[in-house]
Parts: C-alpha cells; sequence; structure tokens
C-alpha cells in the first residue's frame, strides 16, 4: 500500500498547484499521480496565454461580461467572478514563483488580445504559456520536500466504502485510489489520509480530431461518475477553430493568439466569409468562428480553410516562432502564404460538479481544472479562461483542505485489488 496525506491525480497546472498550495500551507505530505512523464498535461499544450485584468484600461466588470458572453447564457455568475476577481493575484502568484512572460520595451506585460474579449488581457510567452506555466510549477515541486511525484501510473478507480473491509454506510467518502503501474503492470493502492484532488483533465481523445495529448481520456470524470459525483454540462465540448490541416500531423493547434494579431480566415476561394457570420469577424468567440468554418466547409465541399497572416510578416516570427517552425515541418511558411486549418475537440467544459472550493459531492474528494464543473464556462469557454480556472480554483480547494482542520485520518483497512 502507497500512504500519503494528500493524494493528487494529474500533473498539469491544476494538480501541481493544488500540490503546491497544501504543502506551503500545512506539514502534509503530497503525493502526485501522473500518466506518463509529469510534463504530460494539456497545460503543456496550452499556446494562447492567461486572461487577466493587469492592465488600467481594462476591468473586472468587463472581463466579467465578456465571459458571460461566450458562454451563452449558462455560466454561474458567482464562479465568474470568483475567476475573474482572483485571478490576476494568481498571476502575480506564477510570476514570483520565476514564470517569464513576454514583456514590452518598458517591462510592463505585453497583453494579446483573443477572440471574445473586449479588450487586449492575455499574459502570455510568446506561443508557449502553457509550457511555461508547467515548468514553473514543475520547479516549484520538484524544490518542494514534501511533495513527491510519481509517474507512469494511471488511477484506474476510486476507493470508496465499497472497497473497505468494514463498510459503513454514513457518507459516500474517498479514500484514494487504486493505480496501475505502467511499467511492471502491477495495481498498487495508494490511500490518502485526508483528501483526494481530481486533476485528471479533459477528454478530448474520445474525437478523432482533438488538440489534446493522448492522456486526455477523461477516466477521472468517469472515475468520479462511477463513485456517485454528480456530473453536468458534458455535452458541451469546445472546438478550437483552428487546428493545423496537414498530413500527417496530429490536430497541432494554431493559437487563438494568431487571429488576435490581425489573421484573417479565408476559404479555398479566397474569400473572408466571416463577414456572413458575426460582425467581431475572426475574433468572435470560438463556438461561432468554429461553427462558421464547418458551415463553409460543408457548403462549399472542401476539406479546410486558411488563416492568414502573411501581410504580417515579421509579427507573425516575432510573436508565433514556435507556429512558424511548426508549419515549415510541413512545407508551409507563414510569413509567404495561408495556414491550412479546420476545427477540433480542444476542451470539456462540463465535468464533475464542485463549489467555489473545489468540493464535489463526495467526502474528501476534490477535483479542479478541466475535470470539474464549476459553473465558470457554461456552454463555452472564453479564450485563455482555462489556465486562469486551473490557478485559482486550485487554490481556493487546497484553502479549504487546511483550513478544514483535517480531523482524523481515514480508515486504512481497503481490501487488496482484485484482478479478476
Amino acid at each position: 500500500m502507497i500512504k500519503t496525506d494528500v493524494l493528487v491525480l494529474g500533473s498539469g497546472s491544476a494538480g501541481l498547484t493544488f500540490a503546491l498550495e497544501v504543502a506551503e500551507r500545512s506539514k502534509l505530505k503530497v503525493l502526485v499521480i501522473t500518466k506518463k512523464d509529469r510534463s504530460e498535461s494539456n497545460t503543456n499544450y496550452a499556446q494562447g496565454g492567461i486572461a487577466g485584468v493587469m492592465a488600467p484600461f481594462d476591468s473586472f466588470e468587463a472581463h466579467i461580461r465578456d465571459t458571460l458572453i461566450a458562454g451563452a447564457g449558462l455560466c454561474h455568475e458567482d464562479a465568474v467572478k470568483v475567476l475573474v476577481h482572483e485571478g490576476p493575484e494568481r498571476i502575480r502568484d506564477l510570476m514570483h514563483r520565476g514564470a517569464s512572460f513576454t514583456k514590452n520595451t518598458g517591462g510592463t506585460l505585453h497583453l494579446g488580445k483573443e477572440g471574445g474579449h473586449s479588450t487586449n488581457r492575455i499574459v502570455h510567452t510568446k506561443d508557449l504559456t502553457g509550457k511555461e506555466v508547467e515548468r514553473t510549477l514543475l520547479d516549484a515541486v520538484a524544490a518542494h520536500p514534501r511533495i513527491k511525484v510519481l509517474e507512469n501510473h494511471y488511477a484506474v478507480e476510486l476507493i470508496s466504502e465499497h472497497n473497505l473491509l468494514k463498510r459503513s454506510r454514513k457518507t459516500r467518502s474517498c479514500y484514494g485510489a487504486y493505480v496501475l503501474d505502467d511499467l511492471t503492470k502491477k495495481v498498487h493502492t495508494a490511500f490518502a489520509r485526508h483528501a483526494v484532488m481530481l486533476a485528471t483533465g479533459g477528454c478530448g481523445q474520445v474525437y478523432m480530431h482533438s488538440t489534446n495529448p493522448q492522456i486526455a481520456t477523461g477516466d477521472g470524470i468517469s472515475m468520479a461518475y462511477r463513485l456517485g459525483a454528480r456530473i453536468a454540462n458534458m455535452e458541451f465540448v469546445q472546438f478550437h477553430p483552428t487546428s493545423l490541416y496537414a498530413e500527417g500531423s496530429r490536430s497541432y493547434l494554431i493559437t487563438e493568439a494568431v487571429r488576435g494579431a490581425g489573421g484573417i480566415l479565408l476559404n479555398l476561394a479566397g474569400e473572408r466569409f466571416m463577414v456572413d457570420y458575426d460582425e467581431r469577424l475572426e475574433l468572435a468567440p470560438r463556438d461561432i468562428v468554429a461553427r462558421a468554418i464547418d458551415a463553409e466547409l460543408k457548403k462549399r465541399g472542401e476539406s479546410h480553410v486558411l488563416l492568414d497572416i502573411s501581410h504580417l510578416r515579421d509579427k507573425a516570427r516575432k510573436e508565433f516562432p514556435n507556429i512558424y517552425a511548426k508549419c515549415l515541418e510541413y512545407n508551409i511558411d507563414i510569413t509567404k502564404g495561408p495556414i491550412p486549418v479546420v476545427p477540433a475537440a480542444h476542451y470539456s467544459c462540463g465535468g464533475v460538479v464542485t463549489d467555489l472550493n473545489g468540493r464535489t459531492d463526495i467526502a474528501r474528494l476534490y477535483c479542479c481544472g478541466e475535470a470539474a464543473m464549476t459553473g465558470v464556462h457554461g456552454a463555452n469557454r472564453l479564450a485563455s479562461n482555462s489556465l486562469l480556472e486551473s490557478l485559482v480554483f486550485a487554490r481556493r480547494a487546497a484553502q479549504d483542505l487546511v483550513a478544514d482542520g483535517l480531523g482524523p485520518s481515514a480508515p486504512v483497512d481497503i481490501r487488496p485489488w482484485d484482478d479478476s
């Protein structure tokens, strides 16, 4: 049996932030379980950035309004207010931990603009923001003596009263997880004395075309569902309007920021079609742009559309060096011609229902990040609110856990895993 005080399933921005906050606020030991290597997560693939009110020309009210509009009337306004008001401080926390974000010549943050946002508020590290966030959090985790990361391990089932030798019928609680060692193919019992954090990400691999890494298979949400936790809004899967369309490409994401920087969408006849769909043109929310592209493809019988930023040649290479390099692998020079793109499954707006502190219906089980349904995103997530949600609600969950007094540790009479 593997024993720890707090068990974290997932090593993206939500799981790592929660682990750090718990370890720094208490003397608890934290074990992070992750499927592959510790940096393999949707966080690591996030190109665009983190939305936040970081400039004097912006306002909380504007960010809240933009989020509610993008969510098509289905956001929980209390959750959106928490996200927006606490977001800037969480971004500063990352900077204090060593995150390096792109800055202007004068040293102020360079703030990008993306679809659905009424002003520039996207904090970013060129077009590799997620990688920088993940690096920063992993460095902090590696330096903390009370956090251990176990790689190449899969959670296969959450442990509840059903798995105890002496069952209790009082409340449904989570005591840990059975985890598969991918190298030895053995299933071990991971026991958590105080709490389990489910930060397993979304389910993008359900779809043929997805911008998600191969580990995004929705199994964390499934495990919570089998335990009896409420699940909501799973029908709202956001499709990113622009993933690279090229033979041999695994739906490589072309960040929203390309359109924010002035990129325009064209059909294969060279016509700018967004004028027929929305007055915000290429900067309409993702669901509108993705549906517009889909409509064009069906109407014209074409396989893809074009995203052109070649008219901003120097800006394209400077602000999107990794996209520039990736496209060159497919003989596409974004400074000389358009990028072929199609929509791809990108983000699960639904998940395990939680309160504003990350608590689920199951005692001792928290959930954060893309696996959770906090109510922030409604029917469609506003661009760059995902990393923000992970940072804000993971910290709140850690505060809640530590402030709870922790009480007596859970019983340890857990049935061993039965391979049959």
